[in-house]
C-alpha cells in the first residue's frame, strides 16, 4: 500500500521535510497541495511534480485520493486543520509545535482519538540515530545517576515582515519554533516531566527573541536557552551524570552542519577517563521520520512521538511562558 499525502500550504520547509524524503521512501507519494491562493499553489505544485492542487485547504483534506495530510501551517493553524483533518477521516504529520499551546493540544488529541486516525507531531530530530542513542544511553544507566542536563537551539531568524515566525497571533517566537526541541531533548533524554523554576525572555515586536529557563526534573536541575538572534545555527544537548557524561552538538539535524552554518554533529560520551565518538551517521532525520510514519501507519507499530509526549511539551512551554509572564493570545 501506498501512502498519498496532500500537503496544506505551500511551505517552504516542506520540500526539505516531506517531500524529498517522500520521493526515495516508495510506502509514500505526494499527491495534492492547496495554498490560500490557487496561483501559488499551482506554481508550487510545478516546482515539486505534485500531481494535484486543490481549490482551498477544506478541498484538499476531503480528497479521496488522499490518506495523510502535512500540516506545515504557522502554529495557530495546527489545532483547527488538524482537527479537520481528522473528521475527514484523514491521518495527520503536523508540524512542530504540536499546537498553539496545551488547550489546543488536548482538543487535537481528543479528535484524533474519536476519528480513529493518527495524529503525530512532527519532530523528525527524535527519530535520528542519534537522539535514539542518546535516550538509550542517558536510561541505561551507563552515566549513573544523573545530575544535571542542559540543551539549547539557536537559529538566527532577522525580522521580515509578513514571516508568521515574528507574529505573536501566527504562534510566534524561538520558544515555539526553535525551544520546542530543547524542551523535548530534555524531556525524552530524562525520561521525565519539568517544573519550571524560573524564566526569562527577551522580547522584541511582542514576541520572544530568546527564552531561558531553570528546569526540576524530580531532583535533577536543566537548563534551557534558545534564541533567533545566534550568529548561527546550533543544537547542543548536554548530560552529567555521577560516572560521566554526554555531549552531542546538533543535535536537532545531524544532517547539516557547518555547510549549513551550523556546526558539524559530535557526539561524545565520556565515562571516567575514558572517551568515545558515537556515530551520527544514517538517514536524515526526515527520512527517518517517513520510515517510522510507515511503520506506524502501515505494520502498527506503537509512534515513537506519541500525543501523550505532545501534549506534555505544550504544558512545559505554557508553563515557561508563564513563569516569564509572557501572556499569549490564545484561548
Amino acid at each position: 500500500m501506498t501512502i498519498r499525502i496532500g500537503i496544506l500550504g505551500a511551505a517552504a520547509i516542506a520540500p526539505s521535510s516531506l517531500i524529498e524524503p517522500a520521493r526515495s521512501n516508495p510506502e509514500f507519494e505526494i499527491a495534492a497541495v492547496a495554498a490560500r491562493d490557487r496561483d501559488r499553489a499551482k506554481a508550487y505544485a510545478a516546482k515539486h511534480d505534485i500531481p494535484h492542487i486543490s481549490d482551498s485547504y477544506d478541498a484538499l483534506i476531503r480528497r479521496d485520493d488522499v490518506d495523510l495530510i502535512y500540516n506545515p501551517l504557522p502554529p495557530a493553524g495546527h489545532a483547527a486543520w488538524s482537527i479537520a483533518a481528522l473528521q475527514a477521516g484523514k491521518h495527520v504529520l503536523c508540524e512542530k509545535p504540536f499546537a498553539s499551546n496545551a488547550a489546543q493540544a488536548r482538543r487535537m488529541n481528543e479528535a484524533a482519538e474519536r476519528s480513529g486516525r493518527k495524529l503525530i507531531e512532527a519532530f523528525h530530530y527524535r527519530h535520528h540515530n542519534v537522539m535514539r542513542r542518546a535516550v538509550e544511553i542517558v536510561q541505561s544507566g551507563e552515566l549513573g545517576a544523573i545530575s544535571s542536563a542542559y540543551a539549547d537551539n539557536f537559529c538566527p531568524l532577522s525580522y521580515l515582515q509578513g514571516n508568521y515566525i515574528w507574529d505573536r497571533n501566527q504562534g510566534a517566537g524561538t520558544l515555539m519554533d526553535q525551544g520546542c526541541y530543547a524542551v523535548h531533548a530534555l524531556r525524552s533524554v530524562l525520561g521525565g516531566e519539568p517544573k519550571v523554576l524560573s524564566a526569562v525572555c527577551a522580547m522584541e515586536r511582542g514576541v520572544d527573541v530568546e527564552t531561558s529557563a531553570q528546569l526540576d526534573f524530580s531532583g535533577i536541575p536543566a537548563q534551557l536557552s534558545c534564541s533567533m538572534k545566534a550568529s548561527g545555527y546550533f543544537a547542543t544537548l548536554k548530560v552529567v551524570g555521577q560516572k560521566g557524561r554526554l555531549e552531542i552538538e546538533n543535535y536537532g539535524a545531524p544532517q547539516f552542519g557547518s555547510a549549513a552554518g551550523g556546526r558539524d554533529c559530535k557526539f561524545t560520551v565520556q565515562i571516567g577517563d575514558t572517551v568515545r565518538q558515537e556515530p551520527t551517521s544514517g538517514p536524515s532525520t526526515y527520512s527517518a521520520q517517513l520510515a517510522e510514519l510507515g511503520d506506524v501507519l502501515l505494520r502498527n507499530k506503537p509512534p515513537l512521538v506519541t500525543n501523550a509526549d505532545s501534549l506534555a511539551n505544550m504544558i512545559a512551554i505554557d508553563a515557561i511562558y508563564t513563569a516569564a509572564n509572557i501572556n499569549r493570545p490564545f484561548d
